[in-house]
């Protein structure tokens, strides 16, 4: 299984630690030029030394072959790895020039065409080398080309020994000093891959999971972490990971298991083999190599968590439907005082016992107008209660859609004319048969229209649109308003949730919707809102409410 360092030095330690190591190695390099630059002197001081009279061209060659090694010397001051190639490079150049003026491939420092390799073991290690070869086969080339074009003569025998003897010198020593350089860094990056390996090995271990490696077939590969609380058995590299759970929760596992193989990614929470009040938690991602990695914790104090939120929202669920039923519950005591407070006050504003002088009649007017209103608000609220409490029943009948349709328009187009908007509805010519709640429909009916009324401004048109399309009752409100947001709109529908400026939500409970979203849904049917700003609202509301043998579908006629 392959694993990856999660744990090493910080950037600052990282740091550090590679100014340390250049020093190290710019010193190598150092001693490796001087120790090439000492043979080439050297040598040329023994040929002197010893008679073989080496010409101007031989000791150019030996000069322009050190000039690398002279500035190696000042490699300390070069850490990027540019300058280390450009130096490589210039081995290859400087190398090839002095073979070609000793006599070229053939000649007696031919050997020194080697000597970019061996710099690159010296100055770059391994990473270099394939570098070094490629100048070196590269110098090589040159060398021969150049032979071949300029014919240049080799020393004589006795200084072409003398030569040879320096080039094949100092090439031995490049190399053998090359190649202690290349073991002994291969020496420090085992040690620091060791460290790493114990740094990432401790924080396995440290780690507050257990972190298992499992085969595709189930056995477990490696086991890093502590056992979680509530493991019996610890799990162990070898065993199986369904021993891990109880019996009954094995099946589930292996399918957890699988679908981890199969999706990338799985979760479980099960029971310990041998603790039934335990409870384990399971994590699996799979692998780059087909493989599985599992972290293993102990799931009892998430298991907890989820309990309290369990509760707390049965609780909630609980306090929400006991204000339901209250609500719905309250119905009559609501409904009779405020039916008393109408009645009387249209007895006065009727004059039916005699005359009240004007400011009075006014207050009754407004008396019973408030009234009025305090009462749809509060019909709105007990019906919406009932719903949630699921304490309402449709009064199912059969009756004609365009008669219920046709009275809300009349009792609406008042307060139309009131608001400057022309109402119109647009009913089928024939009876549309259906078996649904008269008021349910109405309030559907009532509720679309008072809502398009209300963002709809002066001048602006509602149209009311009732058919039979495709075995459905279809009911469409379209107005020519100001329109919902895209924020407002995906909140409509939900109970007390409202759209609109200060002075349109002041208007009303935001029930109207989600009454109509419900009504719809209790006979089976739903309804969609579809709206831009500034080009108007539509909303559809669709029922299966159509007796058999009412038509699919009818050519509207205009009412009104």
């Amino acid at each position: 299984m392959r694993s990856t360092v999660v744990e090493g030095p910080s950037a600052p330690t990282r740091s550090k630690a590679a100014t340390r190591r250049r020093p190290a190695r710019d010193r190598e390099a150092v001693w490796w030029s001087a120790g090439w630059l000492a043979v080439v002197v050297l040598g040329a001081a023994f040929v002197a030394a010893a008679g073989l009279s080496p010409t101007e061209r031989a000791l150019t060659a030996l000069a322009v072959g050190a000039a690398p090694a002279t500035v190696g010397l000042f490699l300390k001051r070069a850490h990027g790895s540019g300058a280390r190639a450009g130096l490589v490079a210039a081995w290859g150049v400087c190398a090839a020039l002095a073979a070609t003026m000793t006599g070229g491939v053939t000649g007696p420092l031919a050997a020194w065409l080697l000597a970019p390799m061996a710099a690159a073991l010296a100055v770059g290690r391994g990473k270099a080398l394939a570098l070094g070869a490629a100048t070196s086969l590269a110098a090589v080339g040159a060398t021969a080309l150049a032979g071949f074009r300029l014919d240049i003569p080799p020393p004589v025998p006795d200084l072409a020994q003398g030569l040879a003897l320096i080039g094949l010198t100092a090439a031995a020593l490049g190399f053998g000093v090359g190649l202690v350089a290349l073991s002994r860094q291969a020496d420090q990056e085992a040690v620091r891959r060791d460290r790493q390996e114990m740094r990432l090995r401790q924080a396995l271990e440290e780690q507050p999971h257990q972190l298992l490696g499992v085969h595709p077939e189930g056995r477990l590969t490696a086991v890093w972490g502590p056992s979680p609380s509530g493991l019996v058995a610890g799990a162990a590299p070898g065993g199986l990971l369904l021993d891990l759970a109880a019996p009954q929760d094995r099946p589930r596992l292996a399918s957890a298991l699988k679908r981890a193989l199969a999706e990338g990614a799985a979760e479980i929470a099960f029971t310990p083999d041998g603790i039934e009040d335990g409870w384990l938690a399971l994590t699996l991602r799979r692998t780059w190599d087909g493989r599985a990695v599992g972290a293993l914790r102990d799931g009892r104090p998430e298991r907890e968590r989820m309990a309290g939120l369990e509760a707390a929202k049965t609780e909630a669920e609980a306090q929400n439907a006991g204000k339901s039923r209250f609500l719905a519950n309250m119905s009559h005591e609501l409904r009779t005082p405020l039916n008393a407070i109408m009645g009387f006050s249209d007895i006065m504003k009727q004059r039916l016992f005699g005359p009240l002088s004007d400011r009075y009649g006014e207050y009754a007017e407004l008396i019973h107008d408030s009234g009025t209103h305090l009462l749809e608000l509060i019909n709105d609220v007990l019906d919406m209660s009932k719903i949630e409490a699921e304490r309402f029943e449709l009064s199912r009948e059969e009756f004609d859609a365009r008669d219920a349709v046709s009275g809300v328009l009349r009792l609406m187009r008042g307060q139309a004319d009131r608001a400057g908007v022309h109402l119109r509805g647009l009913l089928p010519k024939d009876a549309l048969d259906v078996v649904a709640d008269r008021r349910a429909l109405k309030q559907i009916v009532l509720n679309l229209i008072s809502n398009a009324l209300k963002f709809t401004p002066s001048a602006g048109s509602v149209t009311v649109t009732v058919r039979a399309e495709d075995g459905v009752l279809e009911v469409i409100v379209a107005d020519t308003g100001v329109g919902i947001g895209r924020e407002d709109l995906a909140r409509l529908g939900r109970p007390y949730e409202q759209a609109g400026d200060a002075g349109q939500r002041a208007a009303g409970t935001g029930l109207g919707l989600s009454l109509v979203r419900a009504f719809a849904e209790l006979h089976g049917g739903a309804m969609t809102i579809e709206s831009r700003l500034g080009e108007g609202t539509t909303v559809i509301v669709r029922m299966p409410v159509l007796l058999e043998a009412a038509a699919p579908a009818r050519t509207p006629e205009p009412v009104g």
